[in-house]
């Protein structure tokens, strides 16, 4: 027992103090030398928690490295290295693809080379164990996406059956006729007389709607954000994001505005029958919840609505009834696509005193001649050999704030563009 008892006071630690140091250097290693690999295998090894794979996924960012989409002439059952050294998705993590959906796919991709087009997929599959909420649930991840058709032609129906199951139907006919070994009169097989059905036409589905989707059935977004068609909004009006909330402490007393995406709404009531709303919000890097009560769930109820795309300003301040306590008291929420519009701003177009000339100031005439608006357009004109600016307000040219607006002007090399 002596013996036991001394061991217990220090060998424990030391052996696994040995033991981790081990495995740090090693895990440090693979980091270093094979980035891609190891974190292929982390976001295997947790690939059923979407949790732990945004985690990995926000790594992979950070260590500048690409994660893409699943892709069924590069994606295996588990997260891969391609040859290009990026992270390819794994369609083991796409809910609805079951190990023996990736296998036939894997397999046939090994045997005959890479899938041509949509109709040579199903052609070769085995539909049995790729059925139609395999193919759907790849379709919606993106994983067709190298067919060169929109996700919502997959799901476009024609004669009450989407493209889909149109495509299922052949493919099974073709493999029902290969294997009869069916010749026709003029000596061809049956299988090449059989013509796949022609996919639909129909619009492309909106970034939102097609990455909600996407979103179902890989729980993150991998194609993109749905922030990322208000880029010019954060960058001019947003002040932090959610995951500055993580430390109130040195916000205490500041204001500060995010964007974000509602991933979730619950309406409540409190124990004394008043209602308050909880509101998730998600951005690029974080997501967080918060408890709106009284009045300003009056106010902004109507902003409860999943999915929707909201600005949001706040402050962070003393809780009312418990000052060691610090909270964030949201006081203004607006949605993301009327928040340049909602009153007059100004448009202030910046340029240096030394690239002014004839051609630039055509540029700058066309853009704004054909896009007159209520919003006011201010010249500033920077030295910066002597560093001062000079603003010049137009008078007589007022113009309006859209997308394409601020594409062309951002296409001018030598103006930069922003909104006050």
């Amino acid at each position: 027992f002596d013996l036991v008892d001394k061991f217990a006071g220090y060998g424990f630690n030391k052996s696994h103090a040995a033991g981790y140091a081990m495995i740090a250097y090693q895990t440090a290693y693979l980091k270093a030398h094979y980035p891609a690999e190891l974190m292929a295998a982390l976001l295997t090894s947790n690939m059923n928690d979407i949790k732990d794979v945004t985690q990995n996924m926000e790594e992979c960012r950070s260590m500048g490295m690409k994660v893409l989409g699943p892709d069924v002439n590069e994606s295996f059952y588990k997260f891969a290295v391609n040859k290009n050294g990026e992270i390819r998705f794994g369609l083991g993590a796409v809910k609805g693809v079951g190990k023996s959906a990736v296998e036939t796919i894997v397999d046939m991709r090994k045997e005959n080379g890479n899938y041509t087009s949509f109709d040579d997929f199903v052609k070769r599959i085995d539909l049995r164990a790729a059925n139609k909420r395999t193919l759907e649930s790849i379709a919606l991840s993106g994983g067709f996406d190298l067919f060169g058709l929109f996700r919502s032609q997959y799901f476009e129906k024609t004669n009450e059956l989407s493209y889909i199951e149109q495509m299922i139907k052949f493919g099974n006919k073709v493999q029902a006729t290969k294997s009869s070994n069916q010749v026709d009169m003029f000596g061809d097989t049956a299988e090449a007389s059989l013509q796949a059905p022609i996919a639909p036409n129909t619009h492309p589905w909106s970034t939102m709607e097609m990455l909600s989707k996407e979103k179902e059935v890989v729980g993150i977004y991998i194609s993109g954000h749905p922030l990322d068609d208000y880029k010019f909004e954060i960058d001019n009006f947003c002040s932090s994001e959610i995951s500055a909330l993580r430390n109130l402490d040195v916000l205490l007393g500041k204001e500060i505005a995010f964007a974000a995406v509602v991933t979730m709404s619950e309406h409540k009531t409190t124990k004394k029958g008043k209602p308050y709303g909880v509101l998730y919000l998600e951005d690029y890097r974080d997501n967080n919840r918060f408890f709106i009560f009284r009045d300003d769930y009056i106010k902004y109820k109507s902003y409860f609505t999943d999915g929707w795309l909201l600005f949001v300003k706040g402050k962070v301040q003393k809780r009312p009834y418990n000052e060691d306590e610090l909270e964030f008291r949201i006081h203004d929420i607006q949605l993301l696509s009327e928040l340049v519009d909602k009153e007059v701003r100004n448009i202030v177009m910046e340029l240096d005193l030394n690239d002014i000339n004839d051609q630039l100031i055509k540029k700058i005439t066309d853009a704004t001649n054909k896009n007159s608006g209520k919003h006011s357009l201010i010249i500033q004109i920077n030295n910066n050999q002597k560093k001062y600016a000079l603003e010049l307000l137009s008078r007589n040219r007022k113009l309006n704030i859209d997308k394409q607006f601020i594409q062309e002007v951002e296409k001018i090399a030598e103006v930069g563009l922003k909104i006050t």
